[in-house]
Formats: C-alpha cells, structure tokens, sequence
C-alpha cells in the first residue's frame, strides 16, 4: 500500500494544524489525521497528530513509533518530527527521547533541530531560543503550568534528554548558504544538531540543505520550504491548488490556553461577546450543568474560557491538585463541545494545545481537511463528527494577535 511521501508527527492537536496549514500554503493537498489511523491509503503529505507532549516518555515513544509504522508501510520517504515552537519539554523529555527512537527505527545518523518560528516571533541564535526579544526563559512560557522553560539555551535543554552527542551549526553558517550548511552537517559526528534560524531565508537554507535527510526535526516552519523543494526536485508531483468548503452554522469559542497571548485574546472578545469564566473549584463544586445553562441563553457566538493568570492557576492547583484542577477543566471544556454540537455548533475556535486534543477526540474527529489560515499557522479545518461537517481552528495558545477569535469567526 504506497501513495505516501513526506509524513510528519506532530506532540500536539495544535502543532500538527499549524504545521499542516504552512505545508498547504504550497497548494499540495495535506492530510491531518488525528492519532495513529486504522489502516487506509496516504496522500503525499501525511500529518499525524498525537496528544503526547506531557505523557510518559514510554508513553510517547510507542505512540510515535506506532504512526512511523503507519508512514512507512505507505511509502513515506522522508519524515518530519514536529514539536513546539517554544521547545516545551521537561529535563526527561518528549523530545529528544522520540526523536531517538525514531533514528533507531529509521536508521538515521543524525538529525536537525530548529524550533524557529520568525513569522511568529520565534528564534533561535548561537543556540539561544527567543521569544519576541526576549530569552524563552524571560518570556511568559517561563510560568507554563505543565511544562516551564527556565532555560533558553537548547543545548542545555535537550543534553539530558538525549544519549548521542550534540552540536551547534550557528547563524553564521546558515548564512553562506545551502552548500555550506550541508558541509558543516557532514563534517561532524554529533547525532544531534541544534541548527540557528533568525529569518524566513534563514528556513528556507536549512530546508534546502537537508532536502535529502530522511528524518528531520523542529518547529512547523523549518518545514514550510519543503513541499516546493520535493516539486522542484521532481520528488513529488505538481498539483492544482484544491478548493476547500468551510462549514457554515453557529459558532462557540472555547480556550484552555493560560499563554499571555491567549490571555489579551480572551480579554479583546470577551469585551465585546458573552464569555463565562471558568473556575476549578466552582467546577469541583457545581459541575458542569451551570455552564450549559448559560449557553443556552447566549446569542451570537459566546466563549468559554478557563483561561486565567499563573497565580490563579497556581491556586487552583494548590486547593485541588494539579492534576484535578486541569481534570476538572479539559473535562469541562469536553463536556460542552460534545452537548453544543448536538445542539447544532458547527463551527468551534479552540485554543490551547492540550484543550484542542481533548475536544478533537471528543467529538470523534479522525482527519481534517486543512483549508485558508487565520493567521500565521493557525488554518480553518472542516471534519466529519459523528455524522454532521464541522470547522475546527485549533490555536496554539501563543499564536494570532489580539483579535484572533473575531478575525477568526469574521
């Protein structure tokens, strides 16, 4: 059963959405399945998206390795292991633990990684990764409830993680060049390279220099070159652009992201559109049928939101555990995406990456069809939920402006 060329893995429902919008901007029809799929052909470009940026590494592995199966059995050639753009990880993993096994079941030698994101305001130089101007571990994501990065030097970041040695190609090579990239590449014997990115032609010298890996790793835009490199090479065939039909009908915004940018989101549409605030311990207290209650009597598009500032989050946390308090919310937030729909929601904003995996699987959504973006890695998807078409744009906490959700919905 073959069909299949270029197939990426993604740690989560939103990372595997934006890395499929980049790789529809080239016009090449892109799958996005949701968790390892059962069978069935491949197109030329599969993205897998797996809920494992926090389980177990055990966990992760198995899960990836099961859809590097998946790909190769369809005739995948080269694979891509996408994770966030912000590097989220903790000193055990997922990162590099994954992107190990998936060497040793490819019988790779060595792989790139380069979570740059500059459309985004991601960098990465002399090894050092930035938010904005700001250091990764001076930005926000340094409060990240499940995965804080008090760090922002990647060699730091991933040494633990990983058994091979490491090495740093900075942007002062990248700036030669393709050919000289691919030299630096080949002259050293480190299984991991931890590669500068700064600009958009900065991605596009990377992708170049490594259109031949068979296995490469980073953020989505490192990806982005690359279906028109594969065309160019003649390594996959020239498409039409296909048309995409969004679905039509009511509207809910969901956001289980606690990012700052979520935070200012939240904020702008809640100014100008019913919200309903969500509390862990009213939860634990009340359920969720006072939230249902108030969306029946909303009109337009109302948001739900669980959104809410790290010490508030902190003292959730304290009062119920973490693991309850967050529970407590996916749950919730699950609860109500599932008794909308049959209601008659067709069109659901999701924010956060652990919320949009959770909601995604509830509503028993196996494949997108990844359509226009909102905004830079964040595309409309339409999908089949138990028996009606629906649109899901999952959102990245960090990622879209201010006015995302309006844009979103307008």
């Amino acid at each position: 059963m073959v069909g299949g060329f270029f197939g990426a893995i993604a740690d989560d429902f939103t990372g595997a959405t934006d890395l499929a919008g980049l790789l529809a901007r080239s016009g090449q029809p892109v799958s996005l399945r949701m968790g390892v799929p059962e069978g069935g052909d491949a197109g030329a470009f599969e993205v897998i998206a797996l809920k494992i940026r926090t389980v177990p590494v055990d966990q992760a592995v198995a899960q990836v390795l099961a859809a590097v199966d998946w790909l190769q059995a369809r005739g995948v050639q080269r694979f891509f292991w996408k994770y966030c753009s912000t590097f989220d990880s903790t000193d055990r993993g997922n990162i590099g633990p994954v992107a190990e096994a998936i060497m040793e079941r490819l019988d790779v030698r060595q792989t790139i990684y380069c979570p740059a994101f500059p459309e985004n305001g991601r960098s990465v130089f002399m090894g050092n990764l930035f938010v904005g101007q700001q250091p990764l571990a001076e930005s926000p994501m340094k409060d990240h409830p499940l995965t804080p990065m008090r760090d922002s030097n990647l060699m730091r970041l991933l040494r633990p993680q990983v058994s091979g040695d490491l090495a740093l190609i900075d942007r002062l090579t990248v700036a030669q060049g393709p050919e000289a990239l691919r030299a630096a590449l080949d002259a050293t014997d480190a299984a991991h390279v931890i590669v500068d990115a700064v600009a958009d032609d900065d991605l596009r010298v990377i992708a170049a220099a490594c259109r031949d890996d068979v296995l490469m790793t980073g953020g989505s835009a490192v990806a982005m070159p690359l279906p028109g490199l594969y065309g160019a090479a003649g390594l996959v065939d020239a498409v039409a652009r296909v048309g995409f039909d969004l679905p039509q009908g009511p509207a809910l915004v969901l956001s289980g992201s606690c990012s700052a940018m979520t935070q200012r989101q939240v904020a702008a549409y809640a100014a100008c559109n019913p919200c309903y605030h969500l509390d862990p311990l009213a939860l634990d207290r009340d359920g969720v049928q006072p939230v249902i209650d108030w969306l029946a009597a909303q009109q337009g598009a109302p948001l739900v939101s669980a959104t809410a500032s790290p010490d508030a989050v902190r003292a959730a946390q304290d009062a119920l555990g973490r693991a309850r308090a967050g529970q407590l919310v996916e749950d919730t937030l699950v609860a109500i995406a599932v008794s909308q729909r049959e209601l008659g929601v067709r069109r659901f904003v999701v924010a956060g990456g652990e919320t949009s995996g959770a909601v995604t699987q509830a509503l028993g959504v196996t494949r997108l069809d990844v359509g226009p973006e909102i905004a830079p890695g964040v595309p409309w998807c339409a999908a089949d939920s138990d028996g009606v078409r629906v649109a899901l744009a999952l959102k990245s906490g960090n990622f879209g402006a201010a006015d995302f959700f309006a844009r979103a919905l307008a």
